[in-house]
C-alpha cells in the first residue's frame, strides 16, 4: 500500500480531539518526512519493536502500541483460560510517554479479558523479567528504547520463562497484528472498571523484595566490602534498585552522581545515555577523582546494560570494553568457584558470536564448554531454559559484548543491577588482596594471549539508509573478500543461509543456529570480522577481533582489518 493512502486513512480515522491529528496535518506538509513516517510499518521482531515517536505506521505512538497490545492479548487468549488468568506483567522506563504507553498496553490487554499486572512506578528491564517468573505470569512487556536517543521509545515482549519471546510465539503475534490491517485501535477499556474486575492489578514492593532476596544467591564472598564506588543511573530506572542492592550487599562507600540520579527523558547531562561510551562517564569521573574511587559504574536507562570504569597502572580512569568486563567476571567466577569446590563439572558459558574468544580458552582450561549463540540475549536465555529442562549442563555465566551480563538465572535477560553489585564484590575482593581489576585483566591476557576487539557502526537513516544497508550486506554476501590486509579469508559463515563455506576446498556445511542476517569472516591469521544490520537502530554494525603475542600486535591487527573493511564499504558500496 502506498504511503499516502495510509497517511490519508490516519487523517480520516483520527478524531478532532486527538492532538495527533494536528501534528499529522502539519507533518504532511513535508512530503519527505511524511513518507518516512508511513512508507512501512514499524517492525515487530522476535523481541518487540523500537522507533522514533510520532504519528505514522513507522513511528511509535499510542496506536502502534495498542496494535501490539491487541495482538499480544489475542495470542494469550488463544492459549486458554489459564493463560488469561496468569496474565501479562507490564513495566516501563523513564522515557517520554513510557508510563502512558504502559497504561495503554494494560488497558487493551485487560479489555480482552487478560489480567494485566502493571508496576506502580518505573522499573528496570531485569525486574520485569524477574516479575514474570516470580508471579508465574504468562507473558510480560517492557516499555523501553534501551540506550537510544530521547526521541525513541519501544517495547519488548517476554514469554513465561522471563525471556524475550521465541520466534514461534512472536510469529503468531506478528500475524495477529497484520490481520488488524490499517484501522487504528481506538480508546481501550476503562481503567477503573478493569481494576474493579481484577483485570488491572498494581504490583511493586513485593516483587522488589523477592528480587533482592534472589540477588543474594550470586554472592561468592560476603566478608569483604571495602571498596569506593561511584554509581550513575544516567537518568534512568536504576537509582532505587541499586541503592537497595548496594545496601543489601553491605557496600557503604557509594557516591551517587546526583545530577544523573533522577529520571529524565531528555537525558540532559549526556550526549547519549549509553554506558558503552566514555562521554557518559564524564560526571562520574569527576566524582571519582574527588572521592578517590576505585570503581565507577553506570547503567543505561532501562538498566540492562552496565558500563565499568577502573583505574589503570597510572591511576587514571579507564573505560573497560564489554568484552573485558565479561572476561573479568568469568575469571573471578572460575577462580573463586574452584577455590570453594563449587565449580560444576558440566558448567557452560554462553556468549554471542560477536563476543571475545578469550572466554572460550579460559573455560577450556577448567574443563568447561563455551556455547556461541546469535546476537540477542534471548538466545542465551533460550539455552538456559534448555539446560534447566534437560539438566545436561549447568549455566555458569552468559554475556554479550554490548555490555550485557547474567550471573544468576533468576532473571532471563541481561541484568545490570546484579552485574553492578557483582563487579563491586570483585573490586573489593581484589583490593583486599592488594590487586586492582586492571592488573588482574592484564594477568589474564598474559596467561591466555592478548585478545583485542573493535566494534563500530555506520548510521544510515530513513528509507534510503535502509536500502544502503541492504547494499552493504549484498555486496559482502555475493562478492566476499578473498583477502583482507594480506591475510586470506579461510572461512565464511552466512547465518541467513545457515551455511559455512571453507574457502580453500569449497566445502559447505550447515550452521545449527536460527537464521539471521549476519556474515562472519575468519582470516588465516586468526582474526575475524562480522557484519550485520542493527535490529533496533538505523545502523550497519561491524565487529572485529584479533589475537596477538602482545597487546600492540593484537591492536594493530584489529585496527588494520577494520580500516580495510570500512574502506571497501565507503568506496565500493556507499
Amino acid at each position: 500500500m502506498q504511503w499516502k493512502v495510509k497517511a490519508e486513512h490516519w487523517v480520516t480515522q483520527l478524531t478532532d480531539k486527538d492532538p495527533m491529528k494536528k501534528e499529522l496535518s502539519e507533518l504532511l506538509l513535508n512530503e519527505k518526512v511524511a513518507e518516512d513516517c508511513f512508507y512501512k510499518d514499524l517492525e515487530f521482531g522476535t523481541g518487540g519493536m523500537r522507533g522514533v515517536m510520532g504519528p505514522g505506521t513507522n513511528r511509535l505512538n499510542m496506536y502502534t502500541v495498542r496494535k501490539v497490545a491487541l495482538g499480544l492479548a489475542q495470542y494469550v487468549v488463544g492459549q486458554g483460560q489459564s493463560a488469561k488468568e496468569r496474565g501479562v506483567v507490564i513495566a516501563y522506563d523513564s522515557r517520554h510517554l513510557s508510563k502512558e504507553f504502559a497504561l495503554e498496553m494494560a488497558k487493551v490487554i485487560g479489555g480482552q479479558g487478560v489480567t494485566a499486572f502493571l508496576f506502580d512506578e518505573l522499573r528496570p528491564t531485569p525486574l520485569l523479567s524477574f516479575a514474570v517468573r516470580n508471579l508465574q505470569a504468562f507473558a510480560g512487556v517492557m516499555i523501553t528504547a534501551s540506550h537510544n536517543p530521547p526521541e525513541y521509545n519501544g517495547l519488548k515482549v517476554y514469554g513465561e520463562d522471563g525471556a524475550q519471546l521465541p520466534p514461534e510465539a512472536a510469529d503468531i503475534i506478528i500475524d495477529s497484528i497484520a490481520k488488524l490491517g490499517i484501522d487504528l485501535v481506538q480508546d481501550p477499556a476503562n481503567e477503573e472498571q478493569l481494576a474493579t474486575e481484577g483485570l488491572l492489578v498494581s504490583i511493586g514492593k513485593a516483587v522488589d523484595l523477592a528480587y533482592m532476596e534472589e540477588l543474594q544467591t550470586i554472592r561468592l564472598n560476603k566478608e569483604v566490602t571495602d571498596v569506593s564506588i561511584v554509581f550513575s543511573a544516567l537518568h534512568g530506572t536504576a537509582s532505587k534498585p541499586m541503592r537497595q542492592a548496594f545496601e543489601t550487599f553491605g557496600f557503604e562507600q557509594v557516591e551517587y552522581v546526583k545530577e544523573q540520579e533522577q529520571p529524565d527523558p531528555n537525558f540532559s547531562t549526556v550526549k547519549s545515555p549509553n554506558p558503552e561510551e566514555a562521554q557518559a562517564f564524564e560526571l562520574a569521573i569527576q566524582y571519582g577523582e574527588r572521592v578517590g574511587a576505585d570503581l565507577l559504574l553506570a547503567t543505561d536507562p532501562d538498566a540492562d546494560r552496565l558500563g565499568v570504569v577502573v583505574r589503570d597502572e597510572q591511576g587514571q580512569f579507564n573505560l573497560l570494553t564489554g568484552n573485558q568486563i565479561g572476561t573479568v567476571i568469568l575469571h573471578y567466577l572460575l577462580e573463586e568457584k574452584v577455590a570453594a569446590g563449587e565449580l560444576p563439572r558440566n558448567g557452560v558459558v554462553l556468549k554471542t558470536i560477536v563476543s571475545t574468544d578469550i572466554v572460550t580458552v579460559m573455560a577450556e582450561k577448567y574443563g568447561l564448554q563455551t556455547v556461541d549463540v546469535l546476537t540477542g540475549f534471548k538466545f542465551i536465555a533460550e539455552k538456559i531454559l534448555t539446560y534447566k529442562e534437560t539438566q545436561a549442563q549447568t549455566f555458569l555465566f552468559g554475556f554479550e559484548e554490548s555490555y550485557g551480563y547474567l550471573i544468576g538465572d533468576f532473571v532471563r535477560d541481561k541484568d545490570a543491577v546484579q552485574t553492578a553489585v557483582f563487579m563491586a564484590e570483585i573490586a573489593a575482593v581484589y583490593k583486599d588482596r592488594g590487586k586492582t581489576i586492571y592488573q588482574v585483566l592484564q594477568k589474564v591476557y598474559e596467561m591466555y594471549g592478548f585478545y583485542k576487539e573493535l566494534n563500530t557502526s555506520i548510521t544510515l537513516e530513513g528509507k534510503d539508509g535502509s536500502e544502503q544497508i541492504t547494499r552493504i550486506m549484498n555486496s559482502f554476501r555475493h562478492t566476499p573478500p578473498l583477502t583482507v590486509t594480506g591475510s586470506r579469508v579461510q572461512r565464511i559463515e552466512d547465518y541467513l543461509s545457515s551455511e559455512m563455506l571453507e574457502c580453500s576446498t569449497g566445502k559447505i556445511t550447515t550452521i545449527d543456529l536460527p537464521t539471521s542476517n549476519v556474515l562472519k569472516y575468519y582470516l588465516e591469521n586468526g582474526a575475524w570480522f562480522t557484519i550485520r544490520p542493527s535490529g533496533t537502530e538505523p545502523k550497519c554494525k561491524f565487529y572485529f577481533a584479533a589475537r596477538g603475542q602482545t597487546e600492540k600486535e593484537a591492536l594493530d591487527t584489529v585496527e588494520t582489518i577494520c580500516d580495510s573493511v570500512l574502506k571497501r564499504v565507503q568506496t565500493d558500496v556507499l
